[in-house]
């Protein structure tokens, strides 16, 4: 219960006294107490500890339950004191002049950093000084926040909000008046530029920012250069040289740089993109490195130049090849199915390269020229080295018609004509290895297609003899067999199909010799006599029929192939021309044999009177004629010429034989006019037969004209014309012509073939008339009759008797005598 103050004591009212003065704030000094139970008014109870680095416990409770000052600082942090700063061996600080953008910036300097002078650079060595007075890099900035709040944890006191202040412009310039001018800046002394450590740029490398670590490693270079005494620096050295520590140190951190841009190469072919950030692209900076070591090396001379753009080609083309490397081995298909990858692989790495990364370098590196040399380089390895191996022959087709054809129009020729027409890149094979691969490819056609060729006759020749139905093919497995390689060849180059189709050729001239040969044997065999006459016609029908494809293989391969390829074409038609005339001989003699006993009938007194003999030959012609219609154009339009000469040579032959005499001029009229309806009758046939052969059509009428003219000059005439129209007609056709006709012993015989004389003497000189085109030359003659002028006595002697008359001998021609 409270007193009254009027009834205190004296002794209440001294306490009274002491509790109204102000209170003293404990002193800092003297936290520490030797003793644990003593207790010292005016002072904080602490622990015992001197170590004030030690986490407390308590103190955290009690910063907690101190909350926040007045002003909304917390305790904890307003607690600090200027004077623990000097009590760590490795003070935190502000470095006045550190050079923005460098690592670190606004960060607190090291020990090293406040040991050193500004300005000078820190070593390798300085680094491992720091990492054993500071244990790992890695976990040197934990350590150290974690000793900062160990050390602050006991300066957690309260205070109490600043008071506010009326500002010194307040103070000078009263209320109402204009605040006056401030005073000019004073410019700040220019900051002093620290070099960076050699970790430092390394870590600038690790961290990709290329451009800059290799700005600090031309310092650092440029200051190598400055205490080795000037002058132009080395060539780089490698690790373990001998040389100063920063010329080692440079080694070194070019090494690193070299490793990160040749990483960046690889990775930027394979990946997304040119490169990834707010700023410039990894490839930019790339671009600026090979920029600025390209300036660098003017400087330092060719002795000393690094040369990394070079080593920058260099590594374009090895990322190259394991690029292509790993396309290739997975695609199925053989070789060409590896080639088909490495094409696609190229089209999609070069589209990379155009759209997203030659646009990042600088234009003066000539990036996208870099990236297709490259791949044109690695390409022309993995080429080489598939050329080298033993290949099939369909893998060699594949090679050249890649190399040829496939690379420059569907890759090249997409990606960069220009360099194509202007021949930077050559070839990726040389020429001595793409003639190895052509004479590979002819050595082996030439033996894989004789040796097929062979197989495929003997196959055939197998079913010529047997009486089944059959159909040949020979043809044309002949020009499948040749046309797969004269095909490919001139699609690979001119030069090649060239080559293939001269090798073709040979093969396809000897095929067709032994073929002649084979079908020779075939027709000479008795056994053919066996098979029936239409199975044997069907046989000789299929046999000409390979004559038209395999002759027109010939003369196409004759066309491609080079001049000397001429002797082989000859040969290959000559051997189709023999088997072609056999082939019609058979044909055109089977078929006369059965027209023979209407042939025969011809030119007699009945054949006057009656059409009977010529109905039949027209009538068998027209039926035979169906079966010949399977034959191909070109053989079937020979025979029909071949029969039409043949027709008109034995209708004729009778006249020549002297069957008939014709004395009169009735009987002479006749006979024209029986020729001439003739005549006109095989003309009809053979024109449904599709003959060619109309210099024909005018034989018949003009020995009709010859027999029936009774005047001598138009007989010459006709006979002239005659002569003109049938080279090969002699003098005694005409002779024979002029008996038939009773014409004997007169002057106008003698004129008539006077003219046939004159007219074979001209024409002496020329050209016998082709065999197609022969037609008298087949006709024989018989021999005019020998009469003897006797006396009448004579002519009654015996012939026996005459036969025992010693006849006078003809002189013998004088031999010369042996010389002894």
């Amino acid at each position: 219960m409270l007193k009254p103050r009027g009834t205190w004591s004296k002794e209440e009212e001294n306490m009274d006294q002491h509790w109204s003065l102000p209170v003293k704030m404990p002193i800092l000094k003297s936290l520490g107490v030797a003793d644990s139970k003593v207790s010292r008014a005016g002072t904080l109870p602490l622990r015992s500890s001197r170590n004030p680095f030690e986490e407390v416990s308590g103190l955290e409770e009690e910063a907690e339950e101190l909350g926040t000052l007045p002003n909304g600082a917390s305790c904890r942090r307003r607690a600090t004191l200027e004077k623990l700063a000097g009590l760590a061996p490795f003070r935190l600080g502000r470095t006045p002049g550190r050079r923005a953008g460098s690592p670190g910036d606004e960060q607190p300097r090291s020990f090293l950093g406040r040991v050193l002078t500004p300005g000078i650079r820190r070593s390798s060595a300085d680094f491992g000084l720091l990492a054993r007075l500071q244990g790992i890099r890695a976990h040197g900035d934990e350590e150290a926040a974690g000793e900062a709040a160990r050390r602050l944890a006991f300066l957690r006191l309260g205070r109490g909000p600043k008071p506010q202040r009326v500002s010194l412009a307040e103070r000078v310039v009263p209320a109402g008046e204009a605040a006056p001018d401030p005073p000019p800046k004073v410019p700040e002394p220019p900051k002093v530029k620290e070099p960076l450590s050699v970790l430092e740029i390394l870590s600038l490398i690790q961290q990709r920012e290329l451009a800059r670590a290799d700005e600090h490693i031309l310092e650092l270079e440029a200051e190598e250069l400055a205490s080795s005494g000037g002058g132009a620096p080395g060539p780089p050295k490698a690790e373990g040289a001998s040389g100063g520590r920063r010329a080692r140190d440079v080694a070194l951190l070019y090494e690193a740089l070299q490793r990160e841009l040749w990483a960046l190469v690889r990775e930027t072919l394979a990946g997304p993109g040119p490169g990834a950030g707010s700023g410039p692209g990894a490839v930019a900076q790339l671009g600026q490195v090979l920029v600025q070591e390209e300036a660098a090396d003017g400087r330092r001379g060719p002795e000393a130049a690094r040369k990394l753009r070079a080593r920058w080609a260099e590594a374009v083309a090895r990322a190259a090849r394991e690029r292509l490397e790993a396309a290739a081995p997975g695609a199925p298909g053989g070789l060409a199915g590896q080639l088909e990858a490495l094409r696609g692989r190229l089209l999609e790495d070069m589209g990379v390269v155009r759209g997203r990364l030659a646009p990042s370098y600088p234009a003066g590196l000539g990036a996208f020229g870099v990236y297709l040399r490259g791949y044109h380089g690695a390409l022309a390895e993995w080429i080489g080295a598939a050329a080298r191996r033993r290949l099939p022959l369909a893998d060699r087709y594949a090679l050249l018609h890649w190399h040829n054809q496939v690379y420059p129009r569907e890759v090249l020729g997409l990606v960069d004509m220009v360099a194509l027409e202007n021949g930077e890149l050559g070839s990726l094979l040389s020429p001595g290895t793409l003639r190895g691969l052509e004479d590979e490819c002819v050595t082996d056609v030439k033996a894989q297609t004789r040796a097929a060729l062979l197989r495929v006759l003997q196959e055939d020749e197998e079913h010529w003899g047997s009486a089944e139905d059959w159909s040949s093919s020979l043809a044309q497995d002949v020009c499948e067999l040749l046309e797969e390689h004269t095909e490919r060849a001139p699609r690979i180059s001119q030069e090649f199909g060239e080559r293939m189709a001269h090798c073709c050729l040979g093969g396809l001239a000897e095929f067709l010799q032994s073929f002649q040969q084979r079908v020779e044997r075939f027709h000479e065999n008795p056994g053919v006599r066996e098979l029936l006459p239409d199975t044997y016609i069907s046989r000789t029908i299929s046999l000409v029929n390979c004559g038209p494809l395999l002759r027109a293989l010939a003369e196409r391969l004759a066309r491609v192939g080079p001049p000397e390829s001429e002797p082989a074409r000859e040969a290959a038609a000559s051997a189709l021309d023999r088997v072609t005339r056999l082939c019609h001989r058979v044909l055109t003699d089977l078929l006369f044999q059965e027209l023979q006993p209407h042939f025969n009938k011809l030119m007699r007194r009945k054949w006057l009177s009656s059409s009977e003999a010529l109905d039949g030959i027209v009538g068998t012609l027209g039926a035979k004629a169906l079966a010949l219609r399977r034959m191909q154009d070109e053989p079937y339009q020979a025979l029909v010429a071949e029969l039409h000469r043949r027709a008109l040579i034995e209708y004729v032959r009778p006249l020549f034989r002297g069957r008939l005499r014709c004395g009169s001029t009735r009987t002479r009229s006749r006979v024209a006019g029986r020729l001439r309806d003739d005549a006109a009758q095989l003309q009809r046939l053979f024109r449904r037969l599709e003959s060619q052969a109309s210099w024909l059509d005018a034989v018949v009428p003009r020995l009709a004209e010859v027999l029936h003219l009774e005047d001598t000059p138009s007989i010459q005439m006709e006979v002239g014309m005659l002569v003109r129209d049938y080279p090969d007609i002699r003098r005694k056709h005409v002779a024979t012509l002029l008996d038939i006709r009773g014409l004997r012993h007169t002057v106008a015989r003698h004129e008539i073939l006077a003219v046939a004389r004159d007219l074979e003497l001209s024409e002496g000189g020329a050209l016998s008339p082709s065999r197609d085109h022969a037609f008298f030359a087949d006709i024989p003659v018989p021999r005019p009759p020998f009469c003897l002028s006797l006396p009448l006595f004579l002519g009654r002697i015996p012939l026996s008797w005459l036969a025992r008359l010693p006849w006078p001998r003809p002189p013998s021609p004088s031999r010369p005598r042996a010389q002894h």
